[in-house]
């Protein structure tokens, strides 16, 4: 039997384990997908049991998307642009990186509908998954990407990578169509984020990366003032069903039963 994993810290929300073992079954698979909150020294000896072949694919979430890089005997273009990896497999005896967050977030804007060429873009936020929003974002003809982070810092650090990124302190709400929050605030369903968005006019779209719970209180702020909210339960699935077609060569249905999945709060 054929071992998957996803690996962060914390892992308890992840859904990946429920999503990959549908399909898993669905398509009459030998394999079983697990989930593992690790930490950073224990990278080297998980990455060697892939090589092993004691592991047939892993993804990866918060904080080590950047951190597992070095294990990498090559990048894809996907994740060589973002520098950020959350889906490894062996391939020809090499450890590869890719990157399925830049089509996952792609592919759940346009399931929407919401066209966002010429929009101009705040997100809060600049860990693992902001790279591919940025990257992904650009791809669609956004306009401008603005980054507040509340360790500027670290959101200094994208125009590393990102040149025309605007970066503002915490708190300045600058002009925006989109906001997405790319923050972990969210994931503790009594968490806030401590921001006022009381005079922002309405019918912004506000994106929660966050998919467990279902509804954040930003979300919940955000529709309350007359805004578009969507969560991250479409890209969470789309990242998935990418990551699942490289591994198992077959692309997996995306059905009622899927979206319930992810929707069970």
């Amino acid at each position: 039997m054929k071992k998957y994993l996803v690996i962060g810290n914390p892992i308890d929300h992840s859904l990946s384990p429920e999503l990959h073992n549908y399909w898993i079954k669905k398509n009459n698979i030998n394999a079983i997908y697990e989930k593992k909150k690790i930490h950073s020294e224990e990278i080297k000896n998980i990455i060697s049991e892939l090589k092993d072949n004691l592991i047939h694919g892993i993804n990866v979430t918060v904080p080590f998307k950047k951190v597992v890089i070095p294990y990498m005997n090559q990048l894809s273009p996907e994740a060589e642009s973002t520098q950020s990896v959350n889906t490894i497999y062996l391939s020809d005896g090499k450890i590869i990186g890719h990157n399925t967050d830049i089509a996952g977030f792609e592919l759940s804007i346009k399931k929407i509908k919401y066209n966002v060429a010429g929009k101009k873009v705040l997100i809060l936020g600049a860990g693992g998954v902001v790279p591919s929003i940025i990257v992904a974002l650009y791809r669609m003809n956004v306009s401008k990407i603005t980054i507040s982070n509340r360790t500027k810092e670290k959101a200094e650090n994208l125009k590393t990578l990102f040149k025309e990124l605007e970066i503002v302190d915490w708190g300045d709400n600058t002009y925006f169509d989109i906001i997405i929050n790319a923050t972990s605030i969210g994931l503790n369903k009594n968490e806030k984020i401590d921001l006022d968005f009381s005079k922002t006019e309405n019918n912004k779209l506000f994106y929660d990366v966050i998919y467990n719970p279902n509804e954040t209180n930003f979300l919940k702020m955000g529709q309350s003032l007359g805004n578009i909210t969507e969560n991250g339960k479409m890209m969470f699935i789309y990242q998935a069903h990418q990551a699942f077609t490289v591994w198992h060569k077959l692309m997996p249905e995306i059905n009622d039963e899927v979206i319930k999945i992810v929707t069970n709060d």
